[in-house]
């Protein structure tokens, strides 16, 4: 079991969002907006050199689409290794999209740079919980 914390970020008034603070391979530090509403989990395009795109099969590729939006452009990646505390995930694969218009709106309420979406496919993985009151979450053995 792992239990980390969650930093609430409120971007306009009752318009919230829960990040949580992960490592990438090389040590960089970055931070999620943990999603529930995302099947997938989902990193930002512009940090090429924290992945390696994986071609897909016509049945496995990956769709995206937000609330009021069409369908994104997404392709697959891998990021070989990414550290939530002493979580370890390797190999993890993820839809890929331009998250540059989310750290537009983000540089307007704080410095913190978003490179994903922790998405239902971890959460759901790990029997994550999330509890607000003490702003943590928790992660348990992968099923």
């Amino acid at each position: 079991m792992t239990e980390l914390p969650l930093e609430l970020i409120e971007l306009e008034e009752k318009n919230f969002h829960l990040l949580l603070e992960g490592k990438l391979g090389d040590g960089e530090k970055i931070y999620w907006i943990v999603d529930t509403g995302a099947s997938k989990t989902v990193f930002d395009t512009n940090l090429e050199k924290h992945y390696e795109l994986v071609k897909t099969g016509k049945n496995e590729e990956f769709q995206s689409a937000g609330i009021g939006a069409g369908m994104v452009e997404t392709q697959v990646g891998c990021i070989k290794k990414l550290k939530f505390g002493k979580l370890k995930l390797k190999d993890l694969r993820v839809a890929l999209i331009d998250l540059s218009h989310v750290n537009s709106i983000y540089r307007k309420y704080s410095n913190l740079h978003v490179a994903g979406l922790l998405g239902s496919d971890i959460l759901n993985d790990y029997g994550c919980q999330i509890d607000f009151q003490t702003r943590k979450i928790t992660f348990h053995k992968k099923r």
